[in-house]
């Protein structure tokens, strides 16, 4: 139980029984209200989204079930993160929801800064919970050169452990760089600036 901000019974009571706001009989009835909530403990609001322990820069994605996991593509098919290993890096970017301010400005970078991730041989793909049909539309909308990638479920987002903003109502923003051996490069995350995940990729890739 939360506890109430209180001050004495009577010093709010009294005034509106007096004024006829207020009957005798809740007069009784709010004082021991009043009382009771006063030495209840108070509790501090948090997540209740329960994560594993993050996928960390270091880590080595082959003990991820996830990482095998196929996903439904924007682009037609499916994507396993696996099949690139020992073929090129990855570059995998979660966001919170297809078509919304923030997640617009971060794909619309990774789409002007494409030929940079192409140049250093490596695939880019933008991820989040949105049906297919949405990723199909926010890829058309913002001429995006790369896949989206269904998370149905928030299954990966669940298994590397993204840990979600504004106790738990917002999913994260987080950025892997996963290289050609299937070790995580960089585990990057910022809600706050979007734009700035780009750049932090790039330097992984360097």
């Amino acid at each position: 139980m939360f506890a109430f901000a209180h001050s004495t019974p009577c010093a709010r009571v009294v005034p509106a029984v007096r004024a006829g706001r207020l009957s005798a009989r809740r007069c009784i009835a709010v004082a021991p209200i009043r009382r009771r909530f006063a030495n209840a403990p108070t509790r501090s609001f948090r997540s209740s989204v329960c994560v594993q322990a993050g996928l960390n820069k270091g880590d080595s994605l082959t003990s991820y079930a996830e990482y095998k996991k196929s996903v439904a593509s924007s682009g037609g098919g499916k994507v396993t993160l696996s099949s690139f290993k020992g073929k090129k890096p990855v570059v995998l970017f979660f966001y919170p929801k297809a078509g919304t301010p923030g997640c617009t400005k971060e794909a619309q970078k990774f789409r002007d800064d494409y030929a940079k991730f192409k140049k250093v041989g490596a695939a880019v793909f933008g991820i989040s919970g949105d049906s297919l049909d949405e990723q199909k539309a926010f890829s058309s909308a913002e001429s995006l050169p790369y896949p989206l990638l269904v998370d149905e479920g928030d299954a990966l987002r669940k298994g590397f452990g993204i840990k979600s903003d504004l106790f738990g109502a917002l999913p994260g923003r987080q950025t892997f760089v996963i290289g050609k051996d299937g070790t995580c490069l960089l585990s990057y995350n910022n809600q706050l600036s979007p734009e700035k995940h780009v750049d932090e990729a790039l330097k992984a890739l360097q």
